[in-house]
């Protein structure tokens, strides 16, 4: 059997980190049910949380017309319609398969270290939010794969977005993208979980449409059962979670040469950390 790296043993203590700063959540109940989403086996990195629902029928095979929302209406409510969305913007998100992205990334010199610390020690190890920290590394584009996850029910439970690097193939992220409704919040939001062993990181992001059909999606509340970052983890059948100081910020848009694009900026508290600039085109 192959010996782990030394550097697993960071997950155990990271956990347990998570659990100390964190809260008990009962996900079976109203008021957290909404942090339920898929994690990773003990040892187990990367998308093996899909393999799991491949070995039980439960996933579509992979199409060029699969998107992560198969009707953008899903997010309509008092403060989001999708048809104010250009249908570029709008047929993205529900053919995101047929779109090939080109990206650029700038960090903030300030937390580009830390940036490639994590990436480091977690990130590239375990096989997600592995997000780039030299520009060059994007310089080919991502690859993008949409697997539909319809569950045991047969009726669609979320949509699997897996992207890897085209320079080298290693893997950016496995995210488990779905709709999803916050306690005592009529409106929808777009709910995006990135699986990790025994635990995974949770954004639920704001929807809005502007007047020149963009669309903007916000996690900036500080607030636990509010829109914003999650970090849970599982000791035993208990499950704790925790917020950590990530805002997050995309704007989906077509420029005036009719050209889809996306800005993405990540910030940590007050403080940009890093942006992310998407070119997309449909094949």
């Amino acid at each position: 059997m192959a010996r782990r790296p030394v550097t697993h043993a960071l997950d155990p203590l990271t956990r347990r980190w998570w659990r100390a700063v964190g809260r008990p959540v009962d996900l079976s109940t109203p008021d957290f049910a909404f942090l339920a989403a898929p994690h990773n086996g003990r040892l187990e990195v990367g998308d093996a949380w899909l393999h799991r629902y491949e070995k039980r029928g439960e996933v579509d095979p992979p199409s060029p017309n699969a998107g992560l929302f198969d009707d953008m209406s899903v997010l309509d409510g008092p403060d989001f319609r999708a048809a104010d969305l250009h249908p570029m913007v709008r047929d993205f998100y529900e053919h995101t398969g047929s779109w090939r992205m080109e990206v650029w990334s700038q960090w903030n010199p300030l937390f580009a270290p830390g940036g490639m610390a994590v990436a480091a020690l977690f990130g590239r190890r375990v096989e997600q939010l592995a997000l780039p920290t030299e520009p060059l590394s994007v310089s080919r584009g991502m690859s993008s794969e949409v697997r539909v996850v319809t569950g045991d029910s047969g009726h669609r439970e979320g949509a699997a977005w897996l992207r890897r690097l085209r320079l080298d193939g290693s893997a950016v992220y496995s995210g488990f993208y779905r709709w999803a409704v916050l306690p005592g919040q009529p409106q929808p939001h777009v709910a995006v979980a990135f699986p990790l062993e025994l635990g995974n990181v949770h954004v639920f992001l704001t929807p809005r449409a502007e007047a020149d059909g963009a669309l903007t999606l916000t996690s900036r509340s500080r607030r636990f059962g509010e829109d914003g970052a999650y970090v849970s983890v599982l000791f035993g059948e208990e499950w704790h979670s925790a917020q950590p100081p990530l805002r997050e910020s995309f704007r989906v848009y077509v420029d005036d040469e009719g050209v889809l694009r996306t800005d993405h900026e990540l910030r940590v508290g007050r403080f940009r950390a890093l942006r992310l600039h998407y070119r997309l085109e449909r094949h």
